[in-house]
């Protein structure tokens, strides 16, 4: 696959990036996304240091990303048990029927 430059406005500023193919329309609303969250942030705090900006910002995300995998590893711990359990049900009705029929 072959990377496009495409240029996103982050705080006023323009930044020309690479991006897979296909991938443009998802990092032009990441970088609208990205600049909406500095600009409440900017109005928010009154912090107009772009440098303190982006470092809380890229905190925020970090942080963000990190409670979403915590849940999904929850989620994903429950689902595998839950599947465990059906299984053995599964298991311990067929050998019912099993047994039925060799009656």
């Amino acid at each position: 696959m072959s990377n496009q430059a495409v240029d996103v406005k982050i705080l006023g500023n323009i930044t020309r990036v690479n991006c897979p193919e296909g991938q443009k329309e998802s990092l032009l609303s990441a970088a609208q996304d990205l600049d909406h969250r500095l600009q409440e942030m900017s109005e928010r705090t009154k912090v107009n240091n772009e440098v303190k900006l982006l470092t809380i910002a890229a905190l925020n995300i970090c942080y963000e990303l990190q409670v979403q995998k915590q849940e999904s590893e929850c989620s994903e711990h429950r689902l595998l048990e839950r599947i465990e359990q059906l299984s053995s049900s599964l298991e311990q009705a067929l050998e019912r029927v099993i047994k039925g029929q060799q009656q």
